[in-house]
C-alpha cells in the first residue's frame, strides 16, 4: 500500500513538472511571435496556453475531480494537436501524428462517455445495461471527434490555418481512428461491467471514485 502511494504521489509530481514545462514553453512562443508580429502563431499558442488550465477550470467550476492522469493525458494531447502540430508543422512533418492523437484521443473521450453513464447509473439516475453504456461511450467519442472536425475546419476557415490539411480524406481518417480508439474503450467498460477485470481500466475508474466521493453517494474522507 505504501508503494501504491508514492507512486501516485510520483505521477502528481510528474503532471505538475510536465504542464508547467509546456506552460513556460507556450509562453515563450507568445512573446516571440508578438516580438516578431506573428499573430497566428500568437493567436494559437494564447488559445493552447488558455486550454492547459482546462483540467483546473472544469474542477473549480463543476466541482469535479479529474484522475492526475487524465489531467496528463489532456494537457499533453492540447499541446501536440494544437500547439506543435499547427505552429511547428508536424502534421505535415510526421505522417503517423494525426493518427496517435485522434486515436488517443478516441480512447480518453470513450473513457468520458462511460464515466457519464456510470455516475448517472450509480446515482440511480438511470438504469441502463452494459451494451448500452458501451454504446452510449462510443457515439459520446465519435460525436466529440466529429466537434473536433468542425473545430479544425473552423480554424482553417477564420484563421487560415492548415489543420484539415484541406482533405476530405484526413477528416474521415481522422474520425476512423477515432472511432477505432472509442471502440476499444467501450469494450473494456462493457466487460469490467460485465465483471471483467482490466486493470488499467480498472485503476482509471477507482481513482476517479476515490476522488469524486460525492457523485458516488459517499463522504468525503
Amino acid at each position: 500500500m505504501r508503494f501504491f502511494k508514492d507512486s501516485l504521489t510520483l505521477v502528481d509530481k510528474i503532471q505538475l513538472i510536465v504542464s508547467w514545462i509546456i506552460r513556460v514553453s507556450l509562453a515563450f512562443a507568445i512573446i516571440s511571435s508578438a516580438i516578431k508580429g506573428s499573430w497566428l502563431t500568437l493567436f494559437i499558442s494564447s488559445l493552447t496556453l488558455f486550454l492547459t488550465f482546462l483540467p483546473a477550470i472544469i474542477e473549480r467550476n463543476y466541482k469535479i475531480c479529474l484522475p492526475t492522469e487524465f489531467q496528463l493525458i489532456l494537457v499533453i494531447f492540447i499541446y501536440t494537436s494544437i500547439f506543435l502540430g499547427q505552429v511547428h508543422n508536424y502534421y505535415t512533418r510526421y505522417w503517423w501524428w494525426d493518427i496517435v492523437l485522434h486515436t488517443s484521443s478516441g480512447l480518453a473521450l470513450g473513457f468520458v462517455g462511460f464515466l457519464i453513464l456510470f455516475v448517472l447509473y450509480e446515482q440511480d439516475v438511470i438504469r441502463a445495461r452494459p451494451i448500452f453504456v458501451a454504446i452510449f461511450s462510443f457515439s459520446f467519442a465519435l460525436a466529440m471527434g466529429a466537434v473536433w472536425e468542425i473545430f479544425e475546419f473552423s480554424m482553417d476557415s477564420i484563421f487560415g490555418t492548415f489543420m484539415q490539411r484541406g482533405s476530405l480524406s484526413d477528416t474521415m481518417w481522422d474520425l476512423i481512428v477515432d472511432a477505432a480508439g472509442a471502440l476499444v474503450t467501450s469494450i473494456f467498460g462493457y466487460f469490467y461491467l460485465k465483471g471483467g477485470k482490466s486493470r488499467i481500466f480498472r485503476r482509471f475508474l477507482v481513482r476517479f471514485i476515490n476522488e469524486n466521493p460525492g457523485l458516488f453517494g459517499m463522504k468525503d474522507k
